[in-house]
């Protein structure tokens, strides 16, 4: 292999780690939403950026005490009786520091809206996903598991 083919494949493999490193170091993904109560996983959330800021569409329901395909009975507005899959439950949320926060996250169970702020754990591999009203402080945390 001649230097010019050795430096080609040193370089592909250092941009393949920037590129996996970058991508644990945001909650862009996939994520497996994991019961803060039952430890279960209860729902596929796809994270996408746009604009520098994150929304969460869900992506598949995997546990559900109303079925295969539950609609969002408790919402109001354009989500009441909405399917839950494919619906956007968090919105708004830009990086701060190292954090994620300002946005809100609806829970489909009993169609309310939270402040949410979002933090990175176990090398990207985990989010903190923590909703509140008024002070963060208070509130309730789940931590989902990023799939492959």
């Amino acid at each position: 292999m001649n230097r010019l083919s050795q430096f080609a494949v040193f370089a592909c493999l250092l941009l393949g780690s920037a590129v996996a490193w970058a991508a644990n170091d945001t909650p862009v993904g996939t994520w497996r939403q994991v019961d803060d109560v039952t430890g279960k996983p209860k729902s596929v959330i796809q994270i996408t950026e746009n604009n520098g800021q994150l929304q969460g569409k869900v992506l598949q329901v995997l546990l559900s005490d109303d079925g295969p395909h539950p609609t969002c009975k408790e919402c109001s507005g354009a989500r009441k009786d909405q399917p839950i899959e494919g619906m956007v439950i968090m919105w708004g949320v830009s990086k701060d520091g190292d954090v994620w926060d300002g946005g809100k996250i609806l829970d489909p169970k009993n169609g309310k809206i939270y402040s949410v702020k979002l933090t990175m754990a176990d090398g990207g591999q985990k989010l903190d996903v923590h909703g509140y009203i008024g002070f963060s402080l208070l509130g309730r945390s789940q931590v989902w598991e990023r799939m492959p």
